[in-house]
């Protein structure tokens, strides 16, 4: 390659991203990841690969992140940043770095862009001519605001629309690369804040020409909202997720041969989404954009998930993820849950057997997924633990439910002392092993007879007299009495071939899980139904509030008559 046509580039990297908070709080734009690789890294490695010498990055927000990134990568060619204090704009940032050009033309483009325009054809372009500068234009709708007279020159930037349709002109979207001659650097003030659109517009009206590279048939997206960014990274994920699945897939999400249809949705704040092509499908998991650094939900799915799969657990395949934009891609178990076949079926022996397999199974998940287990993986809490009893299971029950669906303005204080006792009770006497804490029939799908586990992202360590309670007072189905008891036999007979245990201390156990678990399940269908605007759980609740009195009674007056007091007031007032 000629030495002349080497090129040096800037990458406008000074920003704050506000069109991306809250999650460029922790993050800076540009190292947003596309499908797993910082958008920074690709546009480098881009330009590397268009015969660029150095690069220069402008930085402002969290430049220190870049800096620390930047450290950490061996590119073929130098990469240096300066930082902005205040903010240059585009004009200004190029002219804040003007010791670093040279005398031939450079190329500066914008960091929240991901493209596959070929950079050396655009600079090859710009040699050709002997204008100062060179936009790329595209026909992009949603930003189409520059115009374009025949033969490719640029006459103004938001013009109207009658002066654009006359002499032959049309209006086209600058992509964000220009390849400018050092002349332009004489245009642009020192040291205070310009855009180099008017310097460009200054140019025009001297009349001067300015040249536009016409791109068609590329991929252009600006990652600027985080709408555009999900939907950068869904192109860019769903064929290798395909892939991933059926390795001679080779799909396309441009040309629509990957169809996303939104699934309806439960208590979780997750987005659903069936992917389809080529009668094949995967479903992928939308848990939003990270905006902390620490464990988050999706880190808990993928990590969790992918543990009980190598286990030989019954859970979805995990093909695809990035931890950063929160998508993940799984096989699809369909749309037949265990709440489906109970709630079609007369045949209480049938039922019965449907949930025999599923103890089988959570016995599995519980023995063999707390093997290797690593605490680490879960997002809330380790352990099913004393604390998170009183707060995530009576505290919740009292605000959610008491006060927020019923309006009842109780005290969690005035219950605190049997809230105690309860969590005391509840941890007193567990058989530890991996626990689900949402193993309820729509959490159990049912595909080709077999039964799979999925919303597995909550798990930890715990009581599998809680997941079995779970299972059982699972007010989606309403169990009879005597089947719970004669499951919950079950579970003990098949339980012991696994795992030395006490009887009576493995129902005491569940006795008090069996309470901790349906003030959970209230605090939820509150919640949900008051504050997330989902009514399809109140439904539930009558059911749900006559097992936990049912429940309740079971134990002598002097134990829990506070909360007895309040679930017969709750009873009468829901039922009544």
């Amino acid at each position: 390659m000629p030495e002349a046509t080497i090129f040096k580039a800037m990458i406008l990297a000074a920003g704050f991203g506000t069109r991306l908070l809250p999650f460029t709080k922790t993050t800076p734009k540009v190292l947003f990841p596309i499908a797993g690789r910082p958008l920074l890294d690709i546009i480098i490695q881009n330009l590397q690969v268009a015969g660029c010498k150095s690069i220069i990055i402008n930085t402002h927000h969290l430049y220190h992140k870049i800096d620390s990134f930047l450290k950490e990568q061996k590119y073929t060619v130098p990469v240096y940043t300066r930082h902005e204090p205040v903010i240059l704009g585009t004009g200004g940032g190029i002219k804040n770095v003007a010791d670093f050009w040279d005398e031939h033309p450079f190329l500066v483009l914008n960091s929240d862009i991901i493209t596959d325009i070929d950079l050396r054809k655009i600079y090859d372009y710009h040699l050709r001519h002997n204008y100062p500068a060179t936009l790329v234009l595209h026909d992009y709708p949603q930003f189409n605001n520059v115009w374009v007279r025949n033969e490719d020159f640029i006459t103004g930037f938001n013009g109207n629309e009658e002066k654009g349709y006359s002499d032959g002109m049309k209006r086209l979207a600058f992509t964000g690369i220009h390849v400018l001659d050092p002349e332009i650097l004489d245009l642009i003030p020192d040291g205070v804040f310009s855009n180099i659109i008017d310097i460009y517009e200054t140019l025009i009206s001297n009349s001067r020409k300015v040249k536009a590279f016409i791109s068609k048939h590329h991929y252009w997206r600006d990652i600027g909202t985080p709408e555009s960014y999900m939907n950068v990274v869904f192109e860019k994920m769903a064929p290798e997720a395909f892939r991933q699945a059926w390795p001679e897939a080779i799909l396309d999400c441009r040309d629509n041969k990957i169809k996303r249809k939104k699934l309806k949705g439960d208590g979780s704040s997750r987005n659903w989404y069936r992917l389809t092509a080529k009668n094949r499908s995967l479903v992928m998991v939308d848990h939003s954009i990270r905006a902390q650094s620490e464990t988050s939900e999706v880190d808990s799915f993928v990590a969790i998930g992918r543990h009980l799969y190598q286990k030989k657990i019954s859970v979805p395949k995990i093909y695809l993820y990035d931890a950063f934009s929160g998508l993940v891609f799984t096989e699809d178990l369909g749309d037949v849950n265990l709440q489906t076949i109970v709630c079609n079926s007369n045949n209480m022996d049938k039922i019965v057997s449907y949930y025999k397999s599923v103890i089988n199974l959570l016995i599995k998940l519980s023995v063999f997924g707390a093997e290797g287990f690593n605490p680490s993986w879960a997002y809330q809490t380790p352990y099913y633990s004393k604390d998170l009893v009183l707060d995530k299971e009576c505290r919740y029950f009292v605000d959610a439910f008491l006060n927020g669906y019923l309006k009842m303005d109780l005290s969690f204080d005035n219950y605190e002392n049997e809230f105690l006792v309860l969590a005391d009770k509840a941890l007193e006497s567990p058989v530890n092993g991996f626990m689900h804490r949402d193993l309820q029939s729509r959490n159990i799908m049912v595909k080709n007879d077999k039964f799979y586990f999925i919303d597995f992202q909550g798990g930890r360590i715990g009581p599998i007299q809680y997941d079995l309670a779970s299972l059982l007072i699972d007010p989606y189905v309403e169990l009879p009495y005597p089947i719970q008891a004669q499951l919950l036999d079950y579970c003990i007979e098949r339980l012991s071939t696994f795992l030395k245990i006490d009887e009576d201390n493995f129902r005491s156990c569940y006795k008090y899980c069996s309470i901790t678990r349906n003030l959970q399940m209230l605090g939820a269908f509150g919640f949900l139904s008051n504050q997330k605007g989902k009514p399809f759980f109140k439904q539930y609740i009558p059911a749900a509030v006559n097992t936990l009195k049912h429940n309740l009674s079971a134990f002598e007056n002097t134990i829990f008559p506070g909360l007895k007091s309040v679930v017969e007031k709750i009873f009468d007032r829901i039922t009544g």
